[in-house]
């Protein structure tokens, strides 16, 4: 038997020598050799990696390994490796026999291509110079031809274009046959079909045609507008119009005029043609705007029926609100604005019954009412723009125009339905030097009315002191007037078109708040000596009643919409963090927060100092009280009837003057926050200075809680069911130092064995002690007098 390391080496080449070639032949047959063991693939690598020999022995390892028994494996493993190494010279010889052919035919296939190649090129040199002869000789052709085409197409312009004229001269033709037989609808529809072509027109390049179309629409459009014109103000005289009248003494609401049905019906069939020359009259006609600088909003022209109608009546306002007239006073603005109302007024009735059932026939979504008022709106803003500048630096004048205005703009939305989103006369106080000179006026005005209403005598009584249902805030007459200002400037700048101009109005009252609180501040520190007075606590009760107001007020929608406008400027100008933005955005904060913080700030101050000053009088009275003899005081069973300890009169009656006093100049929610912080500290200054700083025998103990839970928790009672859940502190230590002595050495016994442990805290709840800790518990014990001898 063979060694196992001598298995797989290949066989021994020959000793004689070799050429390169011979050498490299017999190397490859020895790598089919050893592929014919291992697999052609893996031997491969492993050939390519030089790793060979370890390759082989791991596979000898693996097929027989150290069991001698395997050597029987190796007759059949060289069995196989020889038909393998027959199978793989095959292939050798069958591969390198295909080789050279495959090499002929592809050699043979380039060459065929080659010449492919070479024809194609002689024939694309033959076909270009084809091509060019080609193109000379049909040059001459090609440029006749072009010529032909650009007369052709110069032609056809001219064809387009006689035939744009045919149409509009066959149209006008019909309007002037239309005309002559007096088929005035006929004409009109025609006019409306010759408009379109001119709007068609309109991107043209050809510039006569375009003034040749305008200027035939142009024609028709005035005769017709004339004679339907003059037909429908013949119509209205029959009706009366204008109406100058109230509705009640109209003759036409009163009794219908002879032929009414015939009248109404000349002035629906005149109505519906003068709506077919709306478009040619928009085409035509440059409506009248105001500067830019108004930023009025963009709005259709008043319809041509409406145009007329209304005629007659701006003819009247021009007459008499213009020029030298005696009815143009720059300052009884209030004269043109009723005179407008009024007039809108008197033919309400009549637009509504008569005009808006003809305009929803014909289909559009128009409304004669709002139409007219347009119309006549359009008078006051050129008034007002024209009078404005006038009287911009007399404040009086000013600050009259302003408010007849807005007066005047109440009344058409509420009366009459005029919207917010029409050009207005809120558009015009919102130019920005009137805006500029309103904010200034308003600021003035109003910081005079504080003046007036802080140094008018009832400044700080409240105007319903005698009505108890009403006057809960208790509010002096100077808070509630000058929040009434506040409300009154919120609704004259509420219906400012933009919520720029909104947000400087807000910025004006916010300014005021504070102004006014820093006045209620000056005339407070003016009062601090007598902090319990009158006047100061209406200061208290006003600081109160405007953080209250305007805490109410940021839950508005109006002020919610403003803080939402706000909230996108400060995002825009960067001027506020994060954190403030997502406050707002979040409406955790509101446009008033700053002012709340401040007004509960002052007022805050306010009630510590009335606190400390009632606090310092019942520590002066509770003197005696501290040093009543504790120790020596009789029993209960001694005494017949228990009676309050003449030493705690003084405090008492302080206390209760002092609640009584300030209930009644504080207002309710005032007064709560003030007798809670003063029981609290009243509480903690007998818990301390008179309970711990005294020994008390059996006497004494009942005395104290005799004088607490009959006379001074009853003080409270009237404010709170239970006021003795306020005085913790002194309630449970009477309970303590009133527990009988079983109680107290068996609570003592507790308290000692389970110190901070759960059976002491129950022990101590047991007894009804809730607030003190244990070790308070244990002094109170110490406290006591009445313990029993036990020798020790």
């Amino acid at each position: 038997m063979l060694p196992a390391a001598e298995i797989g080496k290949a066989p021994a080449a020959p000793c004689c020598p070799e050429s390169g070639n011979e050498r490299k032949d017999v190397e490859e047959k020895n790598d089919i050799n050893i592929a014919a063991l291992f697999g052609n693939e893996q031997v491969s690598e492993d050939t390519d990696n030089g790793d060979l020999t370890s390759y082989v022995s791991a596979f000898i390892e693996k097929e027989v390994g150290n069991d001698l028994k395997s050597l029987k494996k190796l007759d059949k493993l060289i069995e196989q490796m020889t038909e393998n190494k027959m199978q793989l010279e095959e292939q050798v010889l069958t591969i390198s026999s295909e080789i050279p052919k495959r090499i002929q035919s592809a050699l043979k296939n380039a060459e065929e291509s080659k010449q492919f190649l070479n024809q194609f090129l002689e024939q694309e040199t033959h076909l270009f110079s084809s091509i060019n002869s080609h193109l000379l000789t049909a040059q001459p052709w090609m440029e006749d031809l072009g010529a032909m085409i650009n007369q052709i197409e110069e032609i056809e312009r001219h064809l387009a274009y006689l035939k744009w004229i045919s149409q509009i001269e066959e149209l006008s033709d019909n309007i002037q046959q239309y005309l002559m037989t007096n088929n005035v609808p006929e004409a009109a529809s025609t006019l409306v079909s010759m408009v379109e072509l001119d709007i068609k027109l309109q991107e043209s390049s050809c510039a006569h045609l375009l003034a040749f179309t305008r200027a035939t629409v142009k024609f028709w459009h005035k005769i017709l507008k004339d004679k339907l014109t003059s037909d429908f103000e013949e119509v209205l005289a029959q009706l009366h119009w204008p109406f100058i009248t109230p509705p009640q003494s109209q003759t036409v609401g009163l009794s219908r005029p002879a032929g009414a049905p015939e009248i109404y019906s000349n002035l629906e069939t005149l109505f519906c043609q003068l709506l077919k020359l709306q478009t040619s009259d928009e085409l035509l006609t440059e409506p009248k705007q105001l500067p830019e600088k108004y930023c009025l909003p963009a709005s259709p022209s008043v319809i041509l029926p409406i145009q007329i109608m209304l005629t007659p009546l701006q003819k009247r306002f021009r007459y008499h609100f213009r020029g030298n007239r005696q009815t143009n006073v720059i300052s009884k603005p209030e004269w043109y604005l009723a005179q407008v109302l009024m007039w809108i007024g008197n033919h309400t009735q009549f637009l509504d019954e008569k005009i808006q059932p003809i305009l929803d026939k014909v289909g559009p979504s128009v409304n004669a009412r709002l139409e007219f008022s347009r119309g006549l709106m359009m008078l006051v803003l050129e008034k007002l723009a024209a009078d404005i500048p006038c009287l911009l630096y007399d404040d009086n004048l000013f600050c009259h125009l302003v408010d007849e205005v807005l007066l005047f703009e109440r009344e058409l939305h509420s009366l009459y339905g005029y919207p917010s989103t029409f050009a207005n006369c809120m558009h015009i106080l919102s130019e920005d030097t009137c805006f500029q000179r309103w904010l200034t006026v308003e600021r003035k005005f109003a910081l005079q009315k504080m003046d007036s209403m802080l140094s008018s005598e009832a400044a700080w009584i409240s105007q319903y002191k005698d009505i108890t249902d009403v006057d809960e805030m208790k509010v002096p007459d100077c808070a509630e007037t000058f929040m009434t200002l506040l409300l009154v400037i919120t609704d004259r700048y509420k219906n400012l078109p933009t919520a720029s101009r909104k947000l400087q109005f807000l910025e004006l009252q916010k300014d005021l708040v504070d102004d006014f609180r820093i006045r209620l501040t000056q005339v407070m520190k003016e009062e601090t000596r007598a902090s319990l007075g009158f006047r100061y606590c209406a200061i208290l009760n006003a600081v109160n009643y405007i953080s209250t107001v305007l805490a109410d007020w940021a839950d508005n929608v109006f002020f919610l919409q403003l803080q939402q406008a706000a909230l996108e400027v400060f995002a825009e100008n960067n001027t506020l963090s994060k954190l403030q933005l997502g406050q707002l955005a979040s409406m955790e904060s509101s446009v008033f927060d700053d002012m709340i913080n401040l007004l509960e700030r002052l007022k805050h101050d306010m009630l510590t100092r009335q606190v400390d000053h009632v606090f310092r009088e019942v520590k002066d009275a509770a003197k005696l009280y501290k040093k009543e003899r504790w120790l020596s005081l009789p029993s209960q069973s001694e005494q017949a009837v228990m009676s309050l300890s003449s030493s705690a009169c003084p405090l008492l009656l302080t206390v209760r003057d002092r609640l009584l006093q300030l209930e009644e100049q504080l207002c309710f929610s005032l007064f709560t926050v003030f007798w809670q912080v003063l029981v609290e500290k009243l509480d903690v200054y007998i818990y301390q200075e008179i309970v711990l700083a005294n020994h008390f025998n059996e006497g004494g103990a009942a005395q104290l809680q005799f004088d607490m839970t009959r006379n001074l928790f009853p003080l409270f009672s009237r404010y709170c069911k239970r006021p003795e859940n306020y005085f913790k502190h002194v309630k449970e230590a009477c309970i303590v130092l009133n527990l009988n002595i079983g109680s107290a050495l068996l609570l003592k016994d507790v308290l000692q064995s389970a110190s901070g442990q759960p059976p002491a805290t129950e022990a101590l709840n047991e007894v009804g002690i809730y607030k003190l800790a244990q070790q308070d518990v244990e002094i109170l014990l110490n406290l006591r007098t009445n313990w029993p001898n036990t020798g020790k």
